[in-house]
């Protein structure tokens, strides 16, 4: 574990190295992919001006920028055969996909399972025969590395969701325990936790790889809610207690690139030093998540420091909303009288900004209040009544 903790850390560079290396042997600018087509690193070759923008094509210009290539270039180019290949791949020019400059793919195989792809630049005649041998021989390297990394991912992963999950108590410590040797001197900065919800499998596979999101250091998928519905868990590596950009920057990454078709949020819990009180931070993000579901304003990525009385409504138990007295005006066939009670506590009961809002008269503002009146047996101008119906209404929609 020791080792894995190793190769992990210092994964970047070496991956950098190794494509440099294939980069020297074969002449060519290169780069490296995991299968999901994700760029890991490229080499800049100064040799022939490869690198120039003019001599690139949309594909590899994309895949550089925004560092991964569209599910219909990935399809194209497995249509070549490279995820059963283990030898290089020679790919022809073919402009009407993008494709300018012909392409060799080495496939980056360990125990015989591809783990990525080596992708050269390369026109006819391209590397000779030995060249690409040497190439192919640093790709096995290269398998290798990201063998070893994504176990120590799943490790990581395996050990976060079990703090994350595990009672407190004796089951707690032991799961915090397995943590910080899994982690090894990374366990010692300042972390938080961020939750992005929902995410639609609980299928560790199906889970981002942490090299892919900013400041990550491990992601698993944690249940949340009812209806079997999970969340995706990320703990985040801050370099101070109060940067808090980090969390929004992988938080975002996570909404953006995402499993499409769900409404989903994300919540940042409060930084930590070391790994101490994660489940806190855990309640934190979640809370916040779930705040940013319920109302647009905190949306799409909401620190918990931020979701003033969100703190203490997502606190409560989900019944909690569940008032007899303000029940009756939660049904569907009131939702216009809930709303309007929901603007006008949340004006400070300013009749002119709520009825302006609402875009309706201070008259059929005041029928409506009287109607909430009525339904609930509360009287809006009783300080107790009033903030028990804003709770309810608030908490009604978390």
């Amino acid at each position: 574990m020791r080792e894995n903790a190793r190769v992990t850390s210092d994964s970047r560079g070496d991956y950098q190295e190794l494509v440099d290396e294939i980069s020297e042997l074969l002449g060519a600018p290169a780069t490296l992919e995991n299968r999901d087509f994700e760029l890991i690193a490229f080499g800049a070759y100064d040799g022939e001006g490869d690198l120039d923008p003019a001599a690139l094509d949309p594909v590899r210009t994309r895949s550089i920028l925004t560092r991964r290539s569209t599910a219909a270039i990935r399809t194209w180019f497995e249509g070549f055969g490279i995820t059963r290949a283990t030898g290089p791949v020679r790919i022809p020019p073919t402009p009407e996909a993008g494709v300018y400059r012909g392409r060799i793919c080495l496939p980056v195989r360990h125990r015989g399972v591809v783990l990525g792809y080596v992708w050269l630049l390369a026109d006819d005649p391209g590397p000779t025969a030995p060249q690409l041998d040497a190439a192919m021989e640093v790709t096995s390297r290269i398998g290798a590395l990201l063998a070893d990394e994504a176990q120590h991912g799943a490790d990581l992963s395996r050990e976060l969701r079990a703090v994350l999950t595990a009672e407190r108590g004796w089951q707690g410590d032991m799961a915090m325990a397995a943590l910080r040797t899994a982690l090894g001197t990374r366990g010692d900065g300042p972390y938080t936790l961020v939750c992005v919800a929902p995410w639609p499998s609980a299928d560790p596979d199906d889970a981002p790889s942490a090299r892919t999101v900013p400041h990550a250091t491990a992601l698993c998928t944690v249940p949340w809610g009812a209806a079997e519905q999970q969340c995706l868990a990320v703990l985040v590596r801050l370099r101070s207690t109060d940067a808090g950009s980090s969390a929004e920057a992988a938080a975002t990454r996570l909404l953006k690139d995402g499993p499409p078709g769900a409404h989903r949020a994300a919540g940042i819990g409060r930084p930590r030093t070391g790994l101490t009180d994660l489940a806190t931070a855990w309640q934190e993000a979640t809370a916040a998540a779930r705040t940013a579901l319920a109302e647009p304003r905190f949306a799409p990525v909401a620190d918990w420091s931020r979701i003033g009385p969100y703190r203490l409504l997502t606190s409560l138990p989900p019944d909690s909303a569940h008032d007899p007295a303000v029940g009756p005006l939660l049904s569907p066939a009131h939702h216009e009288l809930a709303r309007t009670a929901e603007v006008y506590l949340d004006r400070a009961g300013q009749a002119g900004r709520t009825a302006a809002e609402l875009g309706i008269h201070r008259q059929t503002l005041y029928y409506r209040l009287s109607r909430v009146e009525q339904l609930t047996g509360l009287d809006l101008d009783d300080g107790e009544d009033r903030l028990l119906l804003h709770m309810v209404l608030k908490g009604a929609r978390l």
